[in-house]
């Protein structure tokens, strides 16, 4: 029903940075919350950051002040703009969407995830 693609990731230095997008695909009616959670070896998956469908945002304590999340709802796109990157910032990086998608004639929300996309920090 709906399709999560991500980029963006790769390897870079501490004190780096780094842009992850996700964009969605698919029978979408209207978006909902977004976000990017991530997950390190041999750890929980974690919240990162989430932007609701009006535009307010959170972020876990460990990335404030040095990633901005943000969306383009006429895109269906959310992005991460990471700095300052550290070691302790290696993860797998995955975006959440949920979504109000068409079933039938009808609509139903619906949570998605993407397939993730690898960061690697190096020091």
């Amino acid at each position: 029903q709906v399709q999560l693609v991500e980029s963006g990731g790769g390897l870079v230095q501490a004190g780096g940075s780094l842009r992850l997008s996700c964009a969605a695909s698919g029978r979408i009616f209207s978006i909902n919350d977004m976000g990017w959670y991530r997950q390190a070896p041999g750890k929980q998956r974690e919240l990162v950051a989430r932007i609701a469908s009006g535009g307010s945002t959170n972020y876990a304590d460990s990335v404030k002040g040095r990633f901005t999340i943000s969306r383009d709802n006429a895109k269906n796109t959310m992005y991460l703009e990471m700095n300052s990157l550290k070691p302790e910032d290696t993860a797998v990086y995955y975006c959440n969407v949920n979504a109000n998608v068409w079933v039938g004639v009808g609509v139903r929300p619906n949570d998605y995830w993407g397939q993730g996309t690898q960061v690697t920090v190096s020091s």
